[in-house]
């Protein structure tokens, strides 16, 4: 996992945006992405109510593992994982361990992918 604003490197893999929206500021050109599975991120109403509050990640994370149960997205996603030597969850949040990529890292764990942080 990456934060997007930060530099591609060769190193990425394949990289992939997993934000609903797209990041402020940031080019296409420059956040040089592979592909972008927007649906895999909280759904709209989720992200409003957590809003990034530190003191509601354990709801936030019952709620979001709940939806990722019920994604078809995260087959595509664990695929992906098949295809490809490295692939790269990019996000935008400034925290890296309060969001939803740390969630949704320790979920794909759980379900057979090999991940790093």
């Amino acid at each position: 996992m990456k934060r997007v604003y930060e530099p591609a490197e060769a190193s990425d893999g394949f990289r992939v945006l997993v934000d609903r929206l797209w990041p402020r500021g940031v080019s296409k050109e420059r956040a040089r992405l592979d592909q972008w599975l927007k649906e895999i991120a909280p759904s709209a109403d989720l992200r409003t109510e957590w809003h990034h509050n530190p003191e509601r990640h354990d709801e936030f994370t019952a709620r979001y593992v709940s939806e990722l149960d019920a994604n078809p997205v995260t087959g595509e996603l664990l695929a992906l994982g098949g295809d490809h030597d490295r692939v790269t969850l990019l996000y935008s949040s400034h925290n890296p361990s309060v969001n939803h990529v740390a969630v949704l890292l320790d979920w794909l764990g759980a379900h057979g992918a090999s991940v790093e942080r």
